[in-house]
């Protein structure tokens, strides 16, 4: 069964919903996405935006109050310490948007998921 993109085909589109505030937050998890894993695919799935590079490496999306992102459970495990000012589950981090969004912290997650599927693929 194919997955559907839901209301938005593109991540551009998808970012282009939400209000101003959220917006400009959203471009710089992009950004910072995009510096850390220049060669990750960038497309829609489970209807946020997904990065693809061997495999999955992570995901993010807006919410009235956070920012979720979901770099996988190996991630949430591996910056444990570093994850404990915000909320967690298995495979997701709530970065609230009234706060300064952690962008050394997620460049850093990205990173490690960059590795861990490059070695993967090997």
């Amino acid at each position: 069964m194919k997955k559907q993109a839901g209301p938005a085909g593109t991540v551009d589109e998808y970012i282009k919903s939400f209000p101003q505030n959220i917006r400009k937050i959203l471009e710089k998890i992009r950004g910072t996405i995009r510096s850390v894993a220049p060669a990750a695919v960038e497309k829609i799935s489970y209807w946020m935006p997904t990065y693809w590079l061997n495999g999955n490496l992570v995901h993010f999306a807006g919410c009235a109050k956070h920012i979720g992102f979901y770099p996988t459970p190996s991630a949430i495990t591996a910056f444990q310490k570093e994850l404990s000012p915000y909320e967690t589950s298995k495979g997701a981090v709530q970065f609230p948007i009234d706060r300064p969004m952690p962008l050394g912290l997620i460049r850093k997650m990205v990173a490690f998921r960059v590795r861990e599927n490059r070695k993967k693929a090997r």
